[in-house]
C-alpha cells in the first residue's frame, strides 16, 4: 500500500464513529464502536500494520471519483475502467436501522453499472492501533475478528479465504449485480 493525501478520503459516519474511506476503494481510518475507541482500521497512519478494508477492480487500470448521493450520508466511489464502471456505496445506518441487535454497522454495497469488472476485497483489521492480536473465525454467512477488548463480524454471500489475520475475496460482477459486505 501507500499513503495517500488526506484530500482523497470521504468520510462516513453515523454520528457515534466515522470512518475515512479513500478514492483507492478502501477504508484506512476507522474507530469502532464510538468515535474515542481504538482504531481498528488504521493504515492512514501505517501502511504495513494499521489495517484496511479494501474493495477495488482488480485490473486497476482506469480512474476514480468521489460523490454523496444527494441528501445522505453514502459515499459513492465510482471506478471508470475500460471494462465498465462498477462503485461502492459505503454508509453507516442511522437511527433503529443502526442498533436492530444493539451493534452498529457498516455496510458496503459493491455493483456495476456498465460492463463487467473483477473485484478484490481486502478486510485485515488491526485492533486497537494494531496493538492487540486477533483470531479469525469462519460462519455460516462469512467471519468473525476476535480481539482481547472487541468482536466484529463480516457477513457477505461472497465466499472468504482466510489469510493470516485478514480475509480476501475475488468475485466478478455484470451490469446489474451487486455484493454487499456488513462490517459490524
Amino acid at each position: 500500500m501507500a499513503y495517500y493525501p488526506i484530500e482523497s478520503y470521504g468520510i462516513i459516519g453515523n454520528l457515534r464513529t466515522v470512518a475515512l474511506v479513500g478514492q483507492h476503494g478502501s477504508i484506512d481510518w476507522f474507530c469502532y464502536p464510538n468515535f474515542d475507541s481504538p482504531s481498528v482500521f488504521g493504515s492512514i497512519l501505517d501502511d504495513e500494520r494499521g489495517g484496511h478494508f479494501s474493495i477495488k477492480p482488480v485490473s486497476g487500470h482506469g480512474s476514480t471519483k468521489q460523490f454523496y448521493w444527494p441528501d445522505t450520508n453514502v459515499l459513492v466511489t465510482r471506478f471508470l475502467s475500460p471494462d465498465g464502471v462498477g462503485q461502492v456505496g459505503d454508509f453507516m445506518p442511522l437511527g433503529r436501522a443502526a442498533d436492530l441487535d444493539g451493534r452498529r454497522r457498516l455496510i458496503r454495497h459493491v455493483n456495476v453499472v456498465r460492463g463487467c469488472i473483477r473485484f478484490r476485497m481486502e478486510c485485515r483489521p488491526a485492533f486497537n492501533y494494531a496493538r492487540d492480536e486477533h483470531e479469525v473465525f469462519s460462519t455460516a454467512d462469512g467471519v468473525t475478528f476476535h480481539s482481547k477488548d472487541l468482536s466484529l463480524a463480516l457477513r457477505s454471500r461472497i465466499p472468504f479465504e482466510v489469510r493470516g489475520s485478514g480475509v480476501t475475496a475475488e468475485f466478478t460482477l455484470r451490469e446489474g449485480e451487486r455484493a454487499t459486505f456488513v462490517l459490524g
